[in-house]
């Protein structure tokens, strides 16, 4: 869906009348090609005395593929700044994050990257720690809203032993794939067994495979797609009657198709099993099925409120258990190592008019990832989950111009997403070196105005 209103201030005419009327202009953003490096300039990287991750950052990032420059102090026009807040340990030492963003700030490059790592506040090393190690979320959030051009921030905190667990995520945060990600909080935990870095990170999925449901169109056609970009062998899955697009998807991208109602009567065992007879099991689950009956509480009927609740959440919980149940070889159909991720929304986290039914799963999948990510860590299993905001796509095309203009410009970036934002992060967090990233719920939402 094209964005008329983006085109027209990215034009020399637009830009001038904007500026002059005080109206959003919203970035033409930088989004991830194959062969595309990880950035395209130099990286400033430095930290507030005594942090852990200052040296090995600098180690990082000066490998990492388009950081000219490496950890350069250089100031012009930089393309991220990376800062080690880890060493923060009382309010006073907070002065440090001024220090160093003040001077460079309003020279990052268009599309640049703020990047702030800290510690989880209940890892803290007391009161003072915790409070300061606190105090970088807001920071980072309201950085995230000062940015301009297409600039994003993020907060990374890691855990004390995860410091070797940090170079996946960081390089979705420093890249063109986090394009629609901005103000997030992301943790980094001890990796769980088998979460080893790639061989290749242009293509971590290589011998993986992973089933995606709702992959006819939307979102979950592309998040299809670009996991079989990055290499693995995905199991297309739709209902019947989505059966012509749904083989046509699995044939470009060398996959399967698999024609199965979700809310069926034995749809778990039918998955299942053909995971199991044609693959000998998977190694990422995408729950991206989902529809909306949308109506005020007052006006909505049982049958759309059973409805939503059933494709959304309880087709998920069924699905779930039956791939983390042992077959009869002793070994479940989701592999050892294995990742899932669900696709929630920021209805869950914000709530909104007219979808109880729709808010009330989205915030159950919210629920069902923090749950079982401890339940599954020992198998080196993952469960995450990715809360999209305003995405461009057919539904979101059929809204009312007004009720869809508000939701495009109300986030730091002033733009709708694109489906593949929300299928970049989906391909980081099925990736085997996120194996320090679990429990966790990722906002692909531009840093909307609603909700934290």
């Amino acid at each position: 869906m094209v964005d008329r209103y983006q085109k027209l201030t990215a034009s020399g005419p637009g830009a001038l009348l904007a500026r002059r009327l005080g109206l959003p202009r919203p970035e033409i953003l930088e989004r991830h090609r194959p062969g595309r490096p990880v950035l395209s300039g130099p990286v400033v990287v430095d930290g507030a005395g005594g942090g852990r991750l200052t040296g090995p950052l600098r180690e990082l990032v000066a490998a990492l593929p388009g950081a000219s420059g490496g950890s350069s102090g250089s100031q012009d026009a930089p393309a991220a700044l990376v800062f080690d807040a880890t060493g923060i340990d009382g309010s006073g030492g907070l002065r440090a994050l001024h220090d160093f963003f003040h001077p460079r700030i309003r020279s990052l490059a268009p599309c640049g990257r703020v990047v702030v790592l800290g510690t989880p506040p209940e890892a803290a090393g007391g009161v003072r720690q915790a409070a300061a190690q606190r105090a970088l979320e807001g920071f980072v959030r309201s950085v995230g809203k000062e940015l301009r051009r297409g600039a994003t921030a993020h907060l990374l905190l890691v855990a004390p032993g995860a410091e070797d667990a940090v170079e996946s995520t960081l390089r979705f945060a420093l890249s063109a794939r986090s394009a629609y990600v901005s103000g997030q909080v992301l943790r980094i935990g001890e990796p769980v067994a088998g979460g080893a870095a790639p061989a290749d990170w242009e293509r971590p999925l290589d011998g993986r495979t992973a089933v995606v449901t709702g992959a006819a169109r939307g979102i979950g056609a592309v998040v299809a797609r670009t996991l079989a970009r990055d290499g693995a062998t995905v199991v297309c899955l739709d209902v019947p009657g989505q059966g012509g697009e749904l083989r046509e998807l699995a044939g470009r991208i060398g996959g399967d198709a698999l024609e199965l109602d979700i809310t069926a009567d034995g749809a778990a065992d039918d998955l299942a099993e053909h995971l199991g007879e044609s693959r000998g099991g998977v190694d990422v689950v995408v729950h991206n099925a989902g529809i909306t009956r949308d109506k005020t509480l007052g006006r909505m009927d049982a049958a759309k409120w059973d409805s939503v609740i059933a494709v959304n959440l309880t087709a998920v919980e069924h699905l779930t258990e039956r791939l983390l149940e042992p077959r009869e070889s002793g070994e479940p159909v989701l592999r050892e190592g294995g990742r899932i991720v669900c696709t929630s929304s920021i209805s869950g986290i914000a709530g909104n008019v007219g979808q109880t039914n729709y808010a009330a799963s989205k915030a159950g999948l919210i629920g069902l990832v923090q749950a079982l990510a401890p339940a599954v860590a020992g198998r080196g299993v993952t469960v995450n989950a990715v809360a999209p905001g305003f995405i461009e796509t057919r539904m979101t095309a059929a809204v009312p111009l007004f009720v869809r203009e508000a939701g495009r410009r109300m986030n730091s970036m002033k733009q709708g997403g694109q489906p593949v934002d929300v299928a970049e992060a989906v391909a980081y967090l099925a990736s085997p070196g996120s194996g320090g990233v679990s429990g966790q719920v990722l906002r692909v939402c531009g840093q909307s105005l609603l909700g934290a």
